[in-house]
């Protein structure tokens, strides 16, 4: 943006209306909703993608995996129509609430200085500071967390209710009998979807024992029956609020320049091509060091290789 033109802001798209979170704060970008994807007609879902990669130069679809199947493939294909690698499809593995909390915060972190390439890789980032779970009537058909047997023999018990987390390691303690669910060790606001399953150990239990500094609603999402295996449910997620300390995590990073598309990115895959570091061998154990310089290597002339790759 040295030229003085004002920078805009890279895009951030869900895959439903109830994934796209009221704002945060006064800054925090609005959702760009692709509403049933698998369901309209190709070309239309084709026109949709093309004018937002047009109107702001890049994409990064935030999708839960419980998604269908057939939403993942129409993405997939329509990224391949296009021929371009201005859109990044993101699938990090939490559950729905989770998902839409990391849109959120790259919604906050679009409005920043951020290339779309390291904003991309900061939903990475970004996924090791959230702390999503739920309280379920049953975990009987719960596939994303261990569940033993004395729990699933439980599960069947009138009245038994688990609080489960699932992400960023997997707890289950059966409420009122066993021991609490370890929280996060940073000050954290907590985000609750109630569905039919009373949120009182929720708001009353978990918030204190976990010091959140703030609380707030949501609608529950469509998807977080089919990912918790039981619509007797209601999603909870600790998450960092303040646009100021997600923005100094993102940039302390080290940033380095993808090997193949020449965009900037924070970690060790490129977001945008899918692109991991390549990996030398000449036997000095330096193959990592020299992956690094290969890809800070100015002859790369990144920008220029950038354009032409991605037209």
């Amino acid at each position: 943006m040295g030229d003085g033109e004002p920078r805009v802001p890279t895009a951030i798209a869900v895959t439903s209306a109830d994934m796209a979170l009221p704002p945060q704060d006064e800054r925090t970008l609005p959702a760009a909703v692709l509403q049933d994807v698998d369901r309209r007609p190709l070309e239309q879902v084709l026109a949709e993608l093309q004018t937002l990669v047009d109107q702001h130069g890049h994409l990064i679809v935030v999708c839960s995996r419980a998604v269908p199947a057939s939403v993942e493939r129409r993405l997939h294909t329509v990224r391949a129509l296009l021929e371009t690698d201005r859109i990044a499809l993101f699938r990090p593995p939490l559950p729905p609430l989770g998902i839409a909390v990391l849109a959120r915060q790259l919604r906050q972190l679009a409005s920043c200085d951020l290339s779309p390439g390291v904003l991309a890789s900061a939903g990475r980032l970004l996924t090791h500071y959230l702390h999503a779970g739920a309280l379920l009537g049953s975990v009987a058909r719960l596939d994303h967390v261990p569940v033993t047997l004395k729990a699933h023999a439980r599960s069947w018990v009138p009245g038994s209710q688990f609080g489960v987390v699932a992400h960023p390691a997997p707890q289950l303690v059966k409420v009122g009998s066993e021991g609490a669910l370890r929280g996060p060790e940073f000050g954290t606001w907590l985000l609750v979807a109630k569905g039919p399953l009373p949120s009182d150990w929720v708001t009353g239990t978990l918030a204190p024992s976990w010091r959140v500094q703030g609380l707030r609603e949501a609608a529950l999402p469509a998807e977080s029956a089919h990912w918790w295996g039981t619509g007797r449910l209601t999603e909870f997620c600790a998450y960092l609020p303040d646009l100021s300390v997600l923005y100094q995590l993102v940039t302390s990073v080290r940033q380095s320049a993808c090997h193949w598309c020449g965009i900037d990115v924070i970690g060790d895959r490129c977001v945008f091509c899918s692109a991991t570091p390549p990996a030398y061998d000449d036997g000095s154990g330096g193959g990592r060091d020299r992956a690094l310089g290969h890809r800070r290597d100015p002859a790369l002339g990144h920008r220029r290789e950038r354009r032409a790759l991605t037209g």
